[in-house]
């Protein structure tokens, strides 16, 4: 019995709208489990909206966790450091000691296995020629090791003594070890020649969750290794925001727009130093399968700084948000002043509800962002949560361009800063290996307050009634955008 071609057809559409149903109805049952309402909400959409995009994009992109092995490496190294800082977060309670921050220690800790450590001494810079020069100089004094992982490492002509530096260490015999972001550096057109400078120096590096098919390395490619840090002789480390470039990112239209980045970096010495080198550690074993188990251990005596510190790594590697925990625990801790400061702020429903609770209770609340844009979505998605906070009290400042204020830190009251890498956005909260440093010490915090104030001084106030007057069609773009903020 022959079928006609029209009754072909017919069967096709059927079966195609069969499928198009149960994959809504599944996705309904699947999305939202251990989801944030608002991330599953976004893939919902997508996948209601363009059902068969949404689907592959779901299946590729849908869950934020790092391959099975690495988390395995991940574990095995949490398991190690727990074994060899037992009893370190012992520390000198002979100063004022808030009540409140026993359990954020506790809180980190549990989440990311380092402990607090006293004795720690520490310098910053709020500039990225004067920092880039001290990282440089740091290497040049080298006499074991240098350990340098880097979201972004390029070689360009701002940063060619950084690279000559690792090149005259390994020549006189430092073990230098390098890291950096396969697809985060991929993007510049100085990848190349960097990979090549690289191999021709003959120091041992990797590719960080490189994405690279036709060798074999497939993994998700939006989970990234934001991290920042360099480690010299496992007694300095630098961490901060900057990434290892000039400050136009090799960017034409960027230059064009006279665009900048402006960065913080903090060099530390003492016991924190292992903390820092414990995070290289990790990567490179994740990376190479090679345990640097004697470089992995903590330093087993204080310093004679008068900081106490705690590493607080985070990512996909890790069960928790370990990053977001600690900074709404901090919010919500604080007694008088909040002030954040982030290029990207993006946050989920829990960071936002401790931020404007502590303004409308009374705190001074304060946020440092860039007046200017680079990242389309992300920059628009920001301006959506502008309202809520203007509201609620808190005062926005916005660092004039065409710098793109890129530092990342967060002051508490007069007792507690933290720096590093993470944003305060979704995407360094789950999708974004990071690295944050909690710092007591009134010294630090000062110091990090001066420069506050410096970027305030370069700032201009929002006002709600500015912001409530901008047009309607930029409203609407704002608010479509944050609908893509949790899948950024």
């Amino acid at each position: 019995m022959l079928v006609d071609s029209g009754t072909i057809v017919a069967i096709v559409i059927v079966i195609a709208l069969a499928i198009d149903i149960a994959a809504r109805i599944l996705a309904l049952i699947f999305v939202p489990k251990n989801r944030r309402p608002q991330t599953a909400l976004a893939w919902l959409l997508a996948i209601w909206f363009l059902p068969y995009v949404g689907i592959i994009l779901f299946l590729i992109l849908g869950r934020a966790r790092l391959p099975r092995a690495r988390r395995r490496k991940q574990h095995e190294i949490n398991e190690y450091i727990l074994d060899t800082t037992e009893g370190f977060d012992r520390v000198k309670r002979d100063r004022p000691w808030p009540p409140w921050l026993e359990p954020i220690v506790e809180l980190n800790r549990t989440l990311g296995s380092m402990p607090l450590v006293g004795g720690n001494s520490a310098q910053m810079w709020n500039d990225n020629t004067e920092s880039l020069a001290q990282m440089t100089a740091a290497i040049r004094a080298a006499k074991k090791t240098v350990h340098a992982e880097f979201y972004i490492l390029l070689l360009d002509d701002a940063t060619g003594d950084f690279f000559d530096a690792l090149e005259d260490a390994h020549a006189r015999g430092v073990v230098v070890r390098v890291l950096l972001d396969h697809l985060g550096n991929a993007q510049y057109p100085g990848y190349r020649r960097t990979v090549k400078r690289l191999n021709r120096m003959g120091v041992q590096w990797r590719r960080m969750l490189p994405f690279r098919p036709l060798h074999g390395q497939i993994q998700r490619p939006d989970l990234r290794n934001h991290r920042k840090l360099l480690v010299v002789d496992g007694t300095v480390a630098f961490t901060g925001s900057q990434n290892v470039i000039e400050t136009g990112y090799q960017r034409r239209r960027n230059h064009r727009r006279g665009l900048h980045w402006k960065d913080y970096m903090a060099r530390f010495e003492g016991p924190v130093v292992a903390g820092i080198d414990a995070l290289f550690v990790t990567d490179w074993y994740s990376e190479t399968g090679e345990l640097l188990e004697r470089e992995a251990a903590p330093a087993r005596t204080t310093g004679d700084g008068d900081l106490d510190c705690q590493v607080v790594p985070s990512g996909p590697g890790f069960a928790g948000e370990n990053n977001l925990r600690l900074f709404n625990s901090l919010v919500y801790a604080a007694q008088r002043k909040v002030i954040l400061t982030s290029p990207y702020f993006v946050p989920d429903d829990s960071m936002l509800y401790a931020i404007t609770t502590a303004a409308q209770s009374g705190l001074q609340v304060e946020l440092f962002v860039s007046e200017i844009g680079d990242q389309f979505l992300v920059f628009h998605a920001q301006r959506s949560y502008y309202e809520a906070l203007l509201r609620a009290g808190v005062k926005i400042w916005l660092y004039a361009g065409p710098t793109i204020l890129h530092s990342k830190h967060l002051t508490i009251d007069d007792q507690i800063s933290v720096i590093g890498s993470s944003n305060m956005d979704m995407r360094s909260f789950s999708l974004d290996l990071e690295i944050s440093v909690m710092v007591r010490g009134e010294k630090f915090l000062k110091e990090l307050r001066a420069i506050e104030d410096a970027n305030r001084a370069m700032s201009r106030e929002l006002t709600l009634e500015e912001w409530l007057s901008r047009p309607v069609w930029h409203r609407t773009l704002d608010n479509l955008a944050r609908l893509t903020a949790a899948v950024q």
